[in-house]
C-alpha cells in the first residue's frame, strides 16, 4: 500500500544522473513528450501520435542515448495531467516497470498575466519543472492524483450512470411541463403511470384538444421517460443483488454499514463509499478538502473575508453531502451534530442557516469517514430498525 502522504511530494530520494524524467502534454490528436535525459545537454521534445507503444519506443530510445553517454538508468519516471484520457496510460506504463504519475491539473502554479503565452511546448516545460520539484521531495510544486485500479473505476459507474439518467428524466419532465404550460394547461402530472393515456383527454382553455404534432411529441417524451425509469430500476436492482450476493466483498461492507444509519439510503451510501470514503485519505482535513466543502479565505493585511466554498474537490460528494445534511436534521434530530447545528442557528436568519449547513455537511462527512474506517459511530445516531 502507498504511504498516505505520498501525493503532495515524493518520498523516494531522486538521483537525477540515473533517472529519466518525462512528461506528456496530451490532446486528442497528438501527444507532446518532453524529457530530461541524463548525459544529454539538450532537453528533447517529441511530438507523436497518441499511441502507448510509440511512447514506449521513444522512452527506450532516450534510455539508450543516456547509456551511450555513460549513464546507468535505474528509474524512468513519467507524468501527465489528469484529463479526458483518464488513468489507463499510467496503469499501462506501471505494468511495464516504469513509474507513472498523474498530476492534479489545478495544483500546478501558472503565471497570472492577463494575456500570457500558452502553447504545448510551454506547458511541457511547466509540467517538467513541477514534476522535477515533486520528485525532489519539495512541497507545493504540484500534487498527484491517486491512480485507481480498473475495478475501482468500474465500481463508480453505476452511481454515476444513475445520476445522469435521473438528470435526463428531470429534463424530459421539465420539457413536457413547459410544452403543456405553453398551451395553458397546468396541474397535469406527467409522471403518473397513466399520464400517456390521459393526454388525449386534455383540453386547452379554449376547449380544444392537444394539437396533433404536440400530442405525438409528448407521447414520445413519455416513452423515453418510461425507458429511462426502467434503466434506473435495473441499476438499483443490480446493486442490491451484488450486495446480497457478497456482503463482505470489497467496499460492500462499508456500503451496508452506512446504509444502517437512518437517513442514509443505499444509493447515497454507495456513492459516498466509491467516491470518497473508500479512498486512502490522509486525515480529516484531506477528507473535507476532497469533498469540496472547505472554505476559501481571502486575507491580506487587515482584510479578512471568506469567499465561500473552494469547490476544488469532488462535485458529486459536495452536492450529496449538502443534501444529506438537510436530511440529517430530519432523521437524526437527537444526534450531537444536529444539536450542534440547532444551537448555532436557533436565532439565525436564512443566510446563516445555509452557511452553517455547509459546516454541518463537512462535520458529517468526517464523522462518516471515521465510521467506515475506525468504526466510530457518531454520538446520538439512530440506526435503521432491523428488517
Amino acid at each position: 500500500m502507498p504511504n498516505r502522504n505520498d501525493l503532495s511530494k515524493s518520498l523516494t530520494a531522486l538521483d537525477q544522473d540515473s533517472t529519466l524524467i518525462a512528461v506528456i502534454e496530451m490532446s486528442q490528436l497528438s501527444w507532446l513528450v518532453g524529457a530530461l535525459v541524463p548525459g544529454l545537454e539538450r532537453e528533447p521534445v517529441k511530438k507523436q501520435v497518441p499511441d502507448a507503444e510509440a511512447l514506449l519506443r521513444l522512452l527506450q530510445r532516450w534510455r539508450d542515448e543516456a547509456v551511450k553517454a555513460g549513464r546507468v538508468i535505474k528509474r524512468i519516471c513519467v507524468a501527465f495531467e489528469a484529463g479526458r484520457d483518464g488513468f489507463w496510460l499510467a496503469r499501462w506504463l506501471r505494468g511495464r516497470g516504469m513509474e507513472a504519475y498523474v498530476i492534479h491539473a489545478s495544483s500546478i502554479p501558472v503565471q497570472r498575466e492577463h494575456r500570457r503565452a500558452k502553447t504545448d511546448r510551454l506547458d511541457v516545460g511547466l509540467l517538467k519543472r513541477a514534476f522535477l520539484g515533486w520528485l525532489r521531495g519539495e512541497a507545493k510544486h504540484c500534487s498527484m492524483v491517486a491512480i485507481p485500479t480498473l475495478a475501482q473505476e468500474d465500481a463508480k459507474r453505476p452511481s454515476r450512470e444513475r445520476e445522469n439518467l435521473v438528470g435526463e428524466c428531470s429534463r424530459i419532465v421539465n420539457r413536457m411541463k413547459a410544452t403543456l404550460i405553453r398551451l395553458g394547461i397546468r396541474g397535469f402530472n406527467v409522471k403518473l403511470r397513466q399520464a400517456a393515456e390521459r393526454l388525449g383527454g386534455l383540453r386547452t382553455p379554449e376547449g380544444e384538444g392537444l394539437p396533433p404534432n404536440t400530442l405525438v411529441e409528448l407521447e414520445r417524451e413519455m416513452a423515453r421517460l418510461d425507458f429511462l425509469k426502467a434503466q434506473i430500476k435495473a441499476i438499483e436492482l443490480a446493486r442490491l443483488e451484488r450486495l446480497e450476493r457478497a456482503p463482505a466483498e470489497g467496499a460492500h461492507a462499508m456500503v451496508l454499514l452506512l446504509a444502517k444509519v437512518r437517513g442514509i439510503g443505499i444509493e447515497t451510501a454507495d456513492m459516498l463509499v466509491h467516491e470518497v470514503l473508500g479512498r486512502n485519505l490522509r486525515d480529516r482535513r484531506a477528507v473535507a478538502r476532497y469533498g469540496g466543502i472547505t472554505g476559501s479565505p481571502d486575507e491580506s493585511g487587515t482584510k479578512r473575508r471568506e469567499k465561500g466554498l473552494a469547490r476544488a474537490g469532488n462535485a458529486r460528494v459536495r452536492r450529496a453531502m449538502i443534501q444529506l445534511a438537510w436530511r440529517w436534521l430530519m432523521f437524526q434530530k437527537d444526534s450531537a451534530l444536529a444539536q450542534w447545528y440547532g444551537e448555532r442557528t436557533a436565532d439565525a436568519r436564512g443566510a446563516t442557516r445555509k452557511t452553517m449547513i455547509v459546516a454541518l455537511a463537512r462535520k458529517l462527512l468526517i464523522a462518516l469517514w471515521r465510521l467506515v474506517t475506525a468504526g466510530q459511530l457518531p454520538v446520538g445516531v439512530v440506526l435503521q430498525p432491523a428488517p
